[in-house]
């Protein structure tokens, strides 16, 4: 019970310690961002921050964490609402870009993010990420929807595609306006991958 109950308070502290650093982080920026005033208000000292992630790096990569498990989760809800694979699969990658618009994704995981933590295709997440993607383009050529191909390639190419959209509508000057136009772009380079892709509109 001891053992529990200490697994819980680990559990509990780092929680309130990302809620915080998801806060401040959100607010003001990382670079702005004090570990003293955060750790304040998780009631928490510094040496449980150093404990438990490392350093601020790594309190940074437990939030970008936090982030992206939601944002898998309502990229699966969008994929859920189409009995189609490829609609499904096509309404996630979209999702994923649409999320760019979100203050806290924006900041905290497009735009502080890569400047701290480096390329993002390269974060611990993206292989589970890739793997995914490699798994539903296998099942689309199996059903014969998309054309057969290297899943691997074609995996980096799908995902470094959603991911380059949604890093250049959070650096642009006017995000609202870049949306549509890389969700009109990524749709176009999709249909490419498509054993029937439908006719061009004259």
């Amino acid at each position: 019970m001891a053992a529990k109950r200490r697994t819980e308070q680990v559990e509990e502290t780092r929680a309130k310690l990302i809620g915080a650093a998801r806060r401040a982080f959100a607010e003001k920026g990382y670079s702005a961002a004090s570990m003293d005033d955060l750790t304040a208000e998780a009631g928490l000292t510094r040496g449980a921050l150093y404990h438990n992630f490392g350093d601020k790096k790594g309190l940074l990569q437990a939030v970008i964490d936090q982030i992206d498990a939601e944002i898998l989760e309502q990229m699966r809800a969008a994929g859920q609402q189409f009995e189609s694979k490829w609609h499904a699969f096509l309404a996630e990658a979209i999702t994923y870009i649409e999320m760019s618009l979100e203050p806290e994704v924006q900041r905290i995981m497009l735009l502080d993010g890569p400047a701290v933590l480096g390329d993002p295709s390269q974060w611990p997440n993206q292989t589970a990420c890739l793997r995914t993607t490699a798994d539903m383009l296998s099942a689309l050529i199996a059903e014969g929807t998309v054309k057969p191909m290297d899943t691997e390639a074609a995996a980096h190419l799908v995902n470094g595609a959603a991911l380059n959209a949604a890093l250049w509508i959070a650096a642009s000057s006017e995000p609202v306006a870049a949306l549509p136009r890389a969700v009109d772009a990524f749709r176009v380079l999709m249909s490419g991958l498509l054993v029937n892709p439908p006719a061009a509109a004259h």
